[in-house]
């Protein structure tokens, strides 16, 4: 009985090693030595080409759509980023400011940056830069007049 041991352990890993080389090797197409099939390189390679791949979509798709739906907020367009930019920053420069020039609107990915200047009555002029996104002033930074 002993001497069958061996001859029934190897047969009993043969009948599981078998079936698992005949997946690893594939439908017969040639890999990078010569044998046949799909290598585990090659499904990782796989693996790791179709990661990219989708993350480089999710990317393209954030670009072409903003993060919110249209119609969010009130503001649509450059123009009325322009807007709604001048009168906050006129209203948070307090008493006797007014805007100096026509602020300047660039677009971003989800709305505008608006750059301009506001004019004291003193004579001195404050930079502003604002921020619209989602079809609302989403921030708005006046340089301090003290510098």
């Amino acid at each position: 009985m002993h001497r069958y041991r061996y001859a029934t352990i190897a047969l009993l890993i043969a009948s599981v090693a078998l079936p698992a080389q005949a997946q690893w090797a594939g439908n017969g197409g040639r890999d990078r030595r010569g044998g046949n099939g799909t290598t585990y390189g090659d499904a990782v390679d796989a693996a790791i080409l179709g990661q990219v791949s989708r993350d480089r979509q999710a990317d393209k798709d954030a670009r072409q759509v903003p993060h919110a739906s249209p119609g969010y907020g009130p503001i649509a367009n450059a123009a009325q980023a322009r807007q709604a930019c001048a009168d906050d920053a006129v209203a948070q420069a307090g008493k006797g400011a007014k805007i100096s020039g026509a602020p300047v609107a660039r677009t971003m990915a989800t709305g505008w940056e608006v750059e301009g200047a506001i004019h004291y009555g003193d004579g001195g002029d404050v930079p502003f830069v604002c921020s619209v996104r989602n079809g609302s002033v989403s921030a708005l930074a006046l340089q301090d007049a003290s510098r």
